[in-house]
């Protein structure tokens, strides 16, 4: 068993716990002096339904998830599925089916430049006067997590919380979010 901080060929783990369950996170570096731990929801269905379930017993009452395109899908898409309610997706691209479709540009850690967020009315106007739970992965800058809310404020949803299953560095000192851990940043 690999625990924390140790070495398999050549790479380099944190372990993680986390609703119930324990994984192994791969280490990436994203610049000469820091690294993170990849923390991936594709293709883990049992780590989704479980974050899912734990969050959603810390949310207040929303009428709609809203989630930036794309590795909180599958959290968003498990939190639908078990609230019962509609989620929505801040697509990373504008698509041809999108009603004039607004925009809002950060810069986040993770894709490490520029990144641009759309939601068009069919969508969008949907959260109008309605309560918008904002689902991400993780929350690091929460430079991705402000674009989402800016979208849902452009539409006059009323942002309830911003929640996701980790809270990066910093922002687990933040009292305007729900998460269920804090994810440590590694410093070289």
């Amino acid at each position: 068993m690999i625990t924390k901080d140790m070495k398999r060929k050549d790479k380099e783990f944190y372990e993680l716990h986390i609703a119930g369950l324990t994984r192994q996170l791969q280490k990436f570096a994203v610049s000469d002096t820091l690294d993170i731990a990849a923390f991936i929801l594709f293709g883990d269905v049992e780590l989704a339904e479980c974050c899912a379930r734990e969050l959603l017993k810390k949310v207040p009452e929303f009428d709609y998830i809203v989630t930036p395109e794309a590795k909180s899908i599958p959290l968003a898409y498990e939190m639908s599925k078990q609230s019962g309610k509609k989620y929505i997706v801040a697509r990373k691209g504008v698509k041809v089916y999108m009603d004039n479709p607004e925009k809002v540009t950060v810069t986040s850690i993770t894709t490490q430049r520029e990144q641009t967020l759309y939601l068009g009315h069919e969508d969008g106007d949907l959260l109008t006067g309605k309560r918008v739970l904002i689902v991400d992965d993780v929350i690091s800058t929460g430079e991705s997590l402000r674009a989402v809310q800016l979208l849902v404020e452009k539409f006059g949803g009323e942002i309830v919380a911003s929640c996701a299953p980790l809270a990066e560095g910093d922002s687990a000192d933040r009292d305007d979010i729900v998460y269920l851990e804090k994810l440590p940043l590694f410093f070289k």
